[in-house]
């Protein structure tokens, strides 16, 4: 009997109330946006997230907050990066064609056991007459293994493995080898990859 009195006394009370405002609960990303906003370093950003309602919002937006301070990072390392690179392309006196600086890869396999490099450079040509530029990726891929692998496809790849097929079909323009024995030969494959411009921004869009 008592909870239902309390019940109705409280039933009185809502109902002589002339409206009701109902406010809205912010959301991690609000508050993480607004914590932003404020123009604060990130171990004071963090002191401010303790200052909010819940343990499950702190912990939450404190990995927001801890994320955003790693992508701002990243970006900042990507934009010297960048500067770097543009400084070591080779643009022609008629501004038709450029050469991007030589990369150099190299991959082990789990074991450690044997690695392939890749060595890669970007050429661009653009048409004079309507402006189209057409890319050219230059591609020496060298291995030790019994015999050339003959590789017949692409595979585009970011730095989490996602992988999507580039192109399904790719010509090799030649091939070297040396230090051969009777089990393995050091083999070196080169490989001309076209790109669209519309790829390399879109790329870049999708990067950043």
């Amino acid at each position: 009997m008592k909870n239902f009195i309390l019940l109705m006394f409280a039933l009185v009370g809502l109902i002589g109330c002339s409206s009701l405002e109902l406010e809205a609960v912010s959301s991690s990303q609000e508050e993480t946006q607004r914590i932003l906003s404020l123009g604060l370093s990130h171990e004071e950003n963090l002191v401010e997230a303790k200052k909010l309602g819940s343990d499950h919002m702190i912990a939450i937006v404190t990995l927001q907050l801890v994320n955003a301070r790693d992508d701002k990072i990243q970006y900042q390392k990507d934009l010297i990066e960048s500067a770097k690179i543009a400084e070591a392309v080779i643009v022609s006196d008629d501004g038709l064609s450029f050469t991007g600086p030589e990369v150099l890869n190299t991959i082990s396999d789990i074991l450690n056991t044997s690695s392939v490099s890749q060595n890669y450079f970007l050429e661009g040509l653009k048409n004079s007459n309507d402006g189209v530029i057409k890319h050219k990726i230059h591609i020496a891929y060298s291995y030790s293994a019994k015999e050339s692998r003959g590789y017949s496809s692409v595979n585009l790849c970011d730095e989490y493995g996602r992988c999507e097929t580039l192109m399904q079909a790719i010509n090799v323009s030649s091939v070297n080898f040396s230090n051969c024995s009777n089990t393995k030969c050091d083999y070196t494959e080169f490989f001309e990859l076209e790109i669209s411009d519309k790829f390399l921004r879109d790329s870049i869009k999708t990067r950043y």
